[in-house]
C-alpha cells in the first residue's frame, strides 16, 4: 500500500531543481505566435508542443480535425486502472491594441514576479504544467500509477468549431475516467478553485436596415426609418431593465441549485470588496450566494456590441441607413443553445419593425455540469489542497464558457476545471500574465492529482 501524499512529497525537491528547465521549456511555447483566428503560428505551435511532449516521454501525434490540428499524446499502462484525460489550448488570441503592452507579447518578459506575454496565462502556461508533471514523475519513478491522455486543441480561441466532431469520431482513443482542464483565474489571489462545470454560450448578431444608404436628418426626418432606433426597442422587448429576459422559452431548461448545491454556495467564503476591485468597480452589493447563483446557475443576456451611425468627433448630422447589435448570452446548466436560437429567431420575426431585421447564429456552446459527489471529483479536491496547502473553493459551474460538454455529454465522463493563473492574469487583454509562483504551483497540482488518482490514500 502506498500512500500518495508521501510520493508526492518526495517529489517536490525534483520539481524545486527543475524550476529553471520549465521556466525555459514555458518561454519557448509562449515564443511562438499560434493565433487560431488569423492562422498565423498555428501548425508550428502543434509541432513544438509535439516535440516538447514527446521529449517528456508522452507518445504523441497530431491529428487532423479539418482545421487547426490536435495534438494527441498518451502514456497508457494496462495494470493502471484509472485514465486521467488532460485537456488544454495551444492557440491564443491576436495581441492587439499593442502599444498597450509593456513587453513585446511573443517575447515572454518577468517583471514583478510574473511572466509577461500572450498565452501566459491562457492557456500555454496552464497546459504546459501538465506536460511538465508527466516528465517529473517518470525521470524519478520511470512510470505512472495511471493512464494520462492529453488533448490539446488549436482552435479554443476561435469556439473549438471542431473538437464535438473530432471526439464524436474518436470515443475510444479519448476514453477515460476524467477529463480535467487547467485554465482560467483562480478565485483569490493564491486561492486555488475546482469548477465542477461551466455555462455554455450562444453569441448572436442582430441586422436592422433601414434605407440604402445615410439620409439627412433634417430632409428626411420622421420619413427615412431609423435602424439603430429599431435594434433598440427590439432589444428592449428582449430583456427588462433588471436583466430578465422576456424572449418566450428562453429559460426552458434552466436547472435550480440541488439542495446540496444550495447548502455548497451558502458555505463559500466571498469578499465582495476584493471582488469589485477585480472586476473594476467600486463595490458590489450581493451576498455571497448571490454572486455564487448569479456566476454559476442564471443564465445573462448582454449587449456586447452595438453599432450605427456617426461615431467620431463632432457632429454629423444623419439618419444611418443600417446599424447591428451583438448579444452574448451565458447559457445556464441544461439550456440548449439551438432552442434558444430559434426563439430569437422567432421574436425577431414577429417585432413590428419598419426596418428590415436579420438575425445570425456566431457561436454556441452547451453548457456542462458534473456532480459534486463523484468519487474521482473529491480525489481531486484533495489534490489540490495538498498541492496548494489549502482548501479550494468548489464552484459548482465556471461563469465563463468552455468545451466541457465534450466530455460530460459526448464522451459521458465527469469533467473538472482547475485553474492554475492568478486571479488577475488579464487573459485576452494587453499585458496578459502568469504569477511564477502560480506556474510552479499548476506542475504540483498535476503531479499531485495523477498520484492521488493513482495511489492509495
Amino acid at each position: 500500500m502506498t500512500d500518495w501524499k508521501t510520493v508526492y512529497q518526495d517529489i517536490r525537491p525534483l520539481l524545486d531543481k527543475n524550476k529553471d528547465n520549465h521556466l525555459n521549456t514555458l518561454f519557448t511555447l509562449l515564443r511562438q505566435p499560434s493565433i487560431s483566428t488569423l492562422n498565423l503560428g498555428v501548425k508550428e505551435c502543434a509541432d513544438l508542443l509535439l516535440n516538447m511532449m514527446t521529449e517528456n516521454g508522452i507518445k504523441t501525434q497530431l491529428m487532423d480535425t479539418g482545421g487547426h490540428p490536435v495534438v494527441y499524446g498518451e502514456l497508457l499502462d494496462p495494470e493502471n486502472t484509472t485514465t486521467i484525460l488532460f485537456y488544454g489550448h495551444y492557440d491564443v488570441q491576436p495581441p492587439e491594441p499593442l502599444e498597450l503592452w509593456e513587453s513585446d507579447p511573443f517575447e515572454p518578459t518577468i517583471r514583478n514576479g510574473r511572466i509577461y506575454g500572450r498565452g501566459t496565462g491562457d492557456n500555454k502556461g496552464q497546459l504546459i504544467a501538465h506536460i511538465l508533471a508527466v516528465g517529473t514523475l517518470l525521470k524519478e519513478h520511470g512510470s505512472l500509477p495511471v493512464n494520462v491522455k492529453f488533448l490539446f486543441e488549436g482552435e479554443e480561441e476561435k469556439g473549438s468549431v471542431n473538437l464535438a466532431s473530432f471526439a464524436e469520431k474518436h470515443k475510444d482513443l479519448l476514453k477515460a475516467d476524467i477529463a480535467y482542464t487547467a485554465d482560467g483565474p483562480m478565485e483569490g489571489d493564491g486561492q486555488p478553485s475546482v469548477t465542477l462545470g461551466n455555462r455554455g454560450l450562444l453569441y448572436v448578431e442582430v441586422k436592422a436596415q433601414g434605407a440604402n444608404r445615410d439620409n439627412h436628418s433634417g430632409n428626411k426626418g420622421n420619413i427615412a426609418p431609423d435602424p439603430g432606433m429599431a435594434l433598440l426597442n427590439l432589444v428592449r422587448s428582449m430583456v427588462t431593465e433588471e436583466g430578465d429576459v422576456l424572449i418566450d422559452g428562453f429559460y426552458d431548461g434552466v436547472l435550480t441549485p440541488t439542495p446540496e448545491e444550495a447548502e455548497h454556495l451558502k458555505s463559500l467564503a466571498f469578499y465582495p470588496e476584493k471582488t469589485a476591485k477585480v472586476i473594476g468597480l467600486d463595490s458590489l452589493d450581493m451576498t455571497g450566494e448571490e454572486y455564487y447563483t448569479n456566476l454559476c446557475f442564471k443564465p445573462t443576456f448582454t449587449i456586447a456590441g452595438f453599432e450605427t451611425g456617426y461615431t467620431g468627433e463632432g457632429t454629423k448630422t444623419i439618419i444611418p441607413g443600417k446599424a447591428k447589435v451583438k448579444l452574448d448570452m451565458r447559457l445556464a446548466p441544461n439550456q440548449e443553445p439551438q432552442a434558444i436560437y430559434e426563439a430569437i429567431e422567432k421574436h425577431v420575426g414577429a417585432f413590428d419593425s419598419r426596418c428590415r431585421l436579420s438575425v445570425e447564429n456566431l457561436s454556441a456552446v452547451k453548457p456542462s455540469k458534473t456532480p459534486l459527489s463523484h468519487p474521482l471529483v473529491q480525489k481531486v479536491i484533495e489534490s489540490v489542497e495538498v498541492a496548494y496547502d489549502t482548501p479550494p473553493v468548489v464552484l459548482p459551474a465556471l461563469g465563463g464558457t468552455g468545451p466541457m460538454y465534450v466530455f460530460t455529454d459526448i464522451l459521458g465522463i465527469p469533467s473538472v476545471t482547475v485553474p492554475y493563473a492568478n486571479v488577475d492574469e488579464d487573459n485576452h487583454a494587453p499585458n496578459e500574465n502568469l504569477g511564477l509562483k502560480e506556474f510552479y504551483w499548476g506542475i504540483q497540482a498535476s503531479c499531485s492529482t495523477i498520484l492521488h488518482l493513482g495511489l492509495t490514500d
